[in-house]
C-alpha cells in the first residue's frame, strides 16, 4: 500500500512544484534515474505505465525507493482503466495519473484515499473530475493548451489545482510561464531525460537539471 497519504502526496507535489515522468524497461536504469531525481530535490515521481511487464519494474522501483529515497512518493502514470489502477495501488503507488478522465478509476482511488489526477482538456472536464473527488487535475497535453488556458480556467474556478504535463521543459522561461499562470505543479518527461543522457548513464546531469529546475520553480512562485 501507499507509504504516504493523500494529503502528504499533494503537499510534496506543491512544495517542490515538479513531478518527473519516466519509464524504462530496465529496472536498474529506472532505479538510477529515481535516485538521481531524489538527490536533485524531487519528492514525487511518476513512473509511466508503458511497455510489457511495466508493473514488475514498478514493484522493484518502489521497494528500492523505500530504502534509498525514503521521502519520495512514487506514483504511476498513463493509467486508463480501474483494474490497472488497482494493480499499481496494490504494488505501492502513492498516486495515479492518467491521460483521460475515467470515473471508475476515481472510485478505486478514493476508496484507498490515493490521489487520482486525470487528464482534462476543458473546464467542464476539470469540474467533473472535481465532483468525482479529484483534488488535482492534469491539463494534457500542455503544449496544445499553453499557460493561457491555465490562467483562463483559474479565473472562474480559482480553487482548482492544476498539473500540466506535455510541453514542459527544464528552462527558466518555460517554467516561469506555467507557474505565473497558476499551475499547482508540472510534470516533466522526455525533455528532462534526454535519450543520450540515459544511454550514457549520466545520472549527475539528471540530478543537476532537477536541482536547477526546482530553483527556477521556487523563484517563479515568489
Amino acid at each position: 500500500m501507499a507509504i504516504f497519504d493523500k494529503i502528504q502526496v499533494l503537499q510534496k507535489m506543491h512544495e517542490t512544484g515538479m513531478v518527473p515522468v519516466f519509464y524504462h524497461r530496465d529496472a536498474e536504469v529506472s532505479k538510477q534515474v529515481i535516485k538521481a531525481c531524489y538527490e536533485g530535490g524531487v519528492r514525487a515521481f511518476e513512473f509511466t505505465n508503458r511497455g510489457d511487464f511495466a508493473h514488475e519494474v514498478f514493484a522493484e522501483c518502489v521497494k528500492y525507493a523505500a530504502k534509498e529515497c525514503p521521502e519520495l512518493a512514487i506514483g504511476v502514470g498513463s493509467v486508463v482503466d480501474a483494474p490497472t489502477a488497482a494493480l499499481f495501488i496494490q504494488l505501492g503507488a502513492c498516486f495515479v495519473v492518467g491521460p483521460l478522465l475515467n470515473p471508475e478509476i476515481a472510485r478505486v482511488c478514493n476508496r484507498r484515499l490515493v490521489p487520482y489526477c486525470p487528464g482534462c482538456g476543458t473546464v467542464s472536464e476539470i469540474g467533473t473530475a472535481q465532483e468525482l473527488g479529484c483534488d488535482l487535475t492534469k491539463v494534457f497535453p500542455g503544449d496544445v493548451y499553453g499557460p493561457a488556458f491555465v490562467k483562463g480556467a483559474l479565473a472562474p474556478c480559482p480553487w482548482s489545482k492544476i498539473m500540466v504535463t506535455g510541453g514542459v521543459s527544464p528552462d527558466e522561461v518555460n517554467l516561469t510561464a506555467w507557474f505565473k499562470a497558476g499551475v499547482f505543479c508540472v510534470g516533466m518527461g522526455s525533455k528532462l531525460f534526454p535519450k543520450e543522457r540515459i544511454e550514457d548513464k549520466d545520472w549527475q546531469y539528471i540530478t543537476d537539471m532537477c536541482r536547477q529546475s526546482l530553483e527556477w520553480i521556487a523563484k517563479a512562485k515568489q
